[in-house]
Protein backbone atom coordinates (compact mmCIF):
# COMPACT_ATOMS: atom_id res chain seq x y z
CA UNK A 1 0.00 0.00 0.00
CA UNK A 2 3.07 2.48 0.75
CA UNK A 3 3.74 2.44 -3.12
CA UNK A 4 0.22 3.53 -4.05
CA UNK A 5 0.38 6.32 -1.56
CA UNK A 6 3.66 7.28 -3.03
CA UNK A 7 2.49 7.17 -6.90
CA UNK A 8 -0.73 9.36 -6.15
CA UNK A 9 1.96 11.54 -3.83
CA UNK A 10 3.84 11.86 -6.91
CA UNK A 11 0.79 12.36 -9.60
CA UNK A 12 -0.68 15.01 -7.28
CA UNK A 13 2.51 16.59 -6.60
CA UNK A 14 3.28 16.37 -10.38
CA UNK A 15 0.13 17.34 -11.59
CA UNK A 16 0.47 13.70 -13.67
CA UNK A 17 -3.19 12.73 -13.18
CA UNK A 18 -3.10 11.81 -17.18
CA UNK A 19 -0.92 8.74 -15.83
CA UNK A 20 -3.95 7.19 -13.69
CA UNK A 21 -5.99 6.08 -16.64
CA UNK A 22 -3.17 4.01 -18.44
CA UNK A 23 -1.94 2.74 -15.03
CA UNK A 24 -5.82 1.56 -14.56
CA UNK A 25 -5.85 -0.29 -17.69
CA UNK A 26 -2.46 -1.53 -17.77
CA UNK A 27 -3.72 -3.38 -13.93
CA UNK A 28 -7.49 -4.42 -15.91
CA UNK A 29 -5.40 -6.22 -19.13
CA UNK A 30 -3.33 -8.23 -16.65
CA UNK A 31 -5.90 -9.40 -14.60
CA UNK A 32 -7.65 -10.50 -17.46
CA UNK A 33 -4.89 -12.28 -18.54
CA UNK A 34 -3.88 -13.52 -15.53
CA UNK A 35 -7.57 -14.91 -14.52
CA UNK A 36 -8.40 -16.26 -18.26
CA UNK A 37 -5.07 -18.20 -18.02
CA UNK A 38 -6.51 -21.12 -17.29
CA UNK A 39 -9.88 -21.40 -18.30
CA UNK A 40 -11.20 -22.26 -21.56
CA UNK A 41 -11.87 -18.59 -22.81
CA UNK A 42 -7.82 -18.02 -22.83
CA UNK A 43 -7.72 -18.64 -26.94
CA UNK A 44 -10.15 -16.02 -27.50
CA UNK A 45 -9.03 -13.68 -25.10
CA UNK A 46 -5.28 -14.12 -26.83
CA UNK A 47 -6.70 -13.60 -30.39
CA UNK A 48 -7.27 -9.95 -29.31
CA UNK A 49 -3.53 -9.06 -28.58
Amino acid sequence: MSFLKELWGFMKARKKFWLLPIIIIMLLLGALIVLAQGSAVAPFIYTLF
